[in-house]
């Protein structure tokens, strides 16, 4: 009910009608409940409109008919197949579902917020309890590395799904992220520009 709340309050995109996409940028789906939308005064809303407004919402987890977690929405191969592995690592395999709520049991709301506030800046660097965000980084990697060795599935190539998580392990064992990669050619082999990025990265 509180998620429900939550999304009706998320300013809106647009509605789709005969093939167009309207625009409703800020507007509020409460309001289109009560037939005051703007963009189409008088008219409610349907259930499409409904799945159509919830696609547009961005939290971490979003509820649908499952729980959607959030993704990464770009990235070479190496790194665009490590996030859904270590998340199935982590969820499908019991023994890591039990390891990994061990490891963030007793987590405030506080501990979220602070880390959601600080990791964008100090990235692995982060300090938290007694270590640093890079240390809970490798741990996570190496229970969804259990996960999915203990899931065996194999491929083709007669490999586990535990390839997946190479670029993870090289991140989180280095304790540097693409992004402070990029910070340092930009100050140094890149001159300050931001051009190069588009040749090094294409992708």
């Amino acid at each position: 009910e509180r998620y429900v709340d939550w999304v009706l309050d998320v300013p809106m995109y647009f509605v789709y009608r005969d093939g167009r996409y309207l625009d409703a940028s800020g507007q509020s789906f409460r309001d289109f409940m009560a037939g005051r939308l703007p963009a189409l005064p008088g008219e409610r809303p349907t259930v499409s409109d409904w799945s159509d407004h919830l696609t547009t919402a961005f939290p971490e987890v979003r509820l649908k008919r499952f729980l959607e977690m959030r993704g990464a929405d770009a990235g070479s191969w190496r790194s665009l197949c490590g996030l859904p592995a270590l998340w199935t690592g982590l969820l499908y395999d019991d023994t890591a579902l039990a390891a990994a709520d061990d490891l963030v049991r007793g987590w405030t709301v506080q501990d979220h917020a602070r880390l959601r506030a600080e990791v964008p800046r100090t990235a692995l660097a982060t300090p938290f309890r007694t270590g640093t965000v890079g240390d809970v980084a490798r741990e996570m990697v190496a229970i969804a590395k259990a996960g999915l060795a203990a899931r065996a599935r194999i491929d083709w190539d007669g490999q586990d799904e535990t390839r997946y998580l190479k670029r993870l392990e090289q991140i989180a064992g280095d304790r540097r992220t693409p992004a402070e990669e990029k910070l340092e050619r930009f100050r140094e082999a890149w001159g300050g520009k931001v051009d190069p990025v588009f040749q090094e990265f294409a992708f």
